[in-house]
């Protein structure tokens, strides 16, 4: 349910699903994806039907999996959508042994339109507008704390330094270590001194860099100390990066 899905039903409309009119809670929909918030879904978090621990960020610029057809590519704008679980995959309220939703009067807008055999109703929500940050955070202090998260650590500042590697060298490495480290010191500064959830961050600020930055062929590694060391990801792990490691235009 990511902002690719528009062409692909291969994966929704399993053979033999174009017969079937109801729901037989097989439970596919849920463990292939979690959903992303529309607009209109803010007020379920509003109104703490839909927890912030439960949601992570989408920032722009983020590579995204489209899990109906298969493909990865650039995020063209920010999304909300709900994690998803460690064990298993899936969407983080599926639970598998009663084969439901665990907040089934409160699921989000795409979940309710959703039908595997019939996806018109589904494909009318999914193409309104998301829902963003700005959507459900309300506070004006965390809304100025993001708002300078997102200036020094967005994903253009990212790919511009990633590229500058192969030019200037340690300069540039110097430069993305000082993202990573502003990006992971935030996190557990902003939990302690407002008082926050731990598990609020990725909605707050996106999923970490030090896991995003695969993306572009690249990992973190923590030495002994503490310090970040920045590698080249294993050859059998190149296909976690994908097109986000595409140059950007230069910067003027």
């Amino acid at each position: 349910m990511d902002e690719l899905i528009p062409d692909g039903k291969q994966e929704m409309m399993q053979s033999g699903l174009e017969s079937r009119t109801e729901c037989i809670r097989c439970g596919q929909c849920c463990l292939n994806s979690s959903p992303t918030l529309q607009k209109e879904d803010a007020r379920l978090v509003l109104e703490g039907r839909i927890p912030w621990e439960a949601l992570y960020t989408v920032r722009v610029g983020e590579l995204v999996h489209d899990p109906v057809e298969g493909r990865s590519g650039i995020a063209a704008k920010e999304m909300i959508k709900l994690k998803e679980r460690v064990e298993g995959g899936g969407c983080v309220f599926y639970d598998a042994e009663e084969r439901a939703c665990r907040i089934y009067p409160s699921r989000p807008s795409q979940c309710s339109a959703l039908a595997c055999w019939d996806l018109s109703a589904f494909m009318r929500v999914y193409e309104g507008p998301k829902a963003q940050r700005t959507d459900v955070i309300e506070d004006p202090n965390l809304l100025r704390l993001m708002a300078e998260h997102e200036e020094r650590c967005n994903y253009e500042e990212v790919a511009h330094w990633v590229w500058a590697i192969e030019e200037q060298g340690e300069e540039a490495v110097g430069e993305l270590l000082n993202l990573l480290r502003f990006d992971h010191d935030l996190r557990p500064l902003a939990s302690r001194r407002l008082n926050l959830d731990a598990a609020w961050m990725d909605l707050l600020f996106g999923r970490p860099l030090v896991e995003t930055i695969v993306m572009f062929g690249l990992e973190v590694k923590r030495e002994a100390d503490g310090a970040f060391l920045l590698t080249a990801l294993p050859r059998d792990r190149r296909a976690e990066g994908g097109s986000g490691a595409r140059k950007p235009p230069a910067r003027v």
